[in-house]
């Protein structure tokens, strides 16, 4: 491993392992999985027990920090935190359509088969048992609260506690009752959004007509419509989000030779 990299309050450390792609099949080819140590700089040199951070998402990188601040501030005063890019995400063997361009989409669908929670989790043991650490605790964040579930079932003795943020199934209901208790706070987000952005609403429909009479390609040359323009919403979940949905609404047009296009700028952040 790196020395540490250190600013003002944090001490960082890169961590580079690789894995099988197939935990069932080894001889399938390898996988690189990425996670970054943090540390406060006031306990460089002590032996603090280890949390791991898993992601929401999927397909989520880890969180790159810049400060000692939010939730990372917490729990570097009792802990190393190991912010893991789970595979597929940021440094680990990142899906995209550049690194699947060259598979069939038969092969796509194989290949991110071994993309989900069981394997994550069995590439967290691996960086467990590579850092030579008995436990560790777990802070697993929406999705990365269903990974920590798995943790639990599969590796319990590997984990010293858990703490989960979201992510927790239900004991009774059904994925589809779930889903349909969340149906009116979707509905009240986006009528509390369009209530407070005067305008907001006639753009938004602006957006959507303007898809659905063009073809408009993202930056990642994906094709965009109306009901991927649609799941911008999950923005409306996060703090200050709404805000930030209607700063890119302002920049959502742009005139090319007297024609009204999407923007570049708005296109990048949807």
């Amino acid at each position: 491993m790196q020395d540490f990299i250190q600013n003002d309050e944090l001490c960082f450390r890169n961590i580079n392992m690789n894995v099988p792609l197939n935990y069932e099949q080894i001889t399938e080819g390898s996988l690189t999985i990425f996670a970054r140590e943090v540390v406060h700089k006031s306990n460089i040199n002590k032996e603090s027990p280890w949390l791991v951070y898993l992601q929401g998402g999927p397909g989520f990188a880890a969180p790159r920090p810049e400060a000692n601040s939010g939730w990372l501030r917490v729990a570097l005063k009792y802990y190393r935190v190991l912010l893991l890019d789970q595979r597929g995400t940021g440094a680990s063997s990142a899906i995209s359509h550049q690194t699947l361009a060259a598979k069939s989409p038969q092969q796509q669908a194989e290949y991110l088969t071994h993309f989900r929670a069981d394997n994550i989790v069995r590439d967290a043991e691996q960086l467990r048992q590579y850092l030579d650490i008995d436990q560790w605790a777990l802070l697993g964040q929406s999705f990365g609260g269903f990974c920590a579930l798995h943790y639990l079932s599969f590796y319990p003795h590997s984990l010293s506690r858990v703490f989960m943020t979201g992510g927790i199934p239900s004991l009774t209901a059904t994925a589809d009752e779930v889903y349909q208790a969340t149906y009116k706070r979707v509905a009240d987000k986006n009528k509390a959004f369009f209530k407070r952005f005067a305008g907001a609403q006639q753009q938004c429909n602006a957006i959507a007509e303007y898809i659905i009479n063009n073809k408009v390609y993202l930056p990642n040359e994906q094709l965009f419509t109306v009901e991927q323009f649609q799941t911008w919403g999950i923005t409306l979940g996060g703090t200050g989000g709404d805000l930030a949905m209607y700063y890119a609404l302002e920049s959502a047009f742009v005139e090319v030779e007297g024609q009204q296009v999407l923007s570049y700028t708005f296109l990048n952040t949807c």
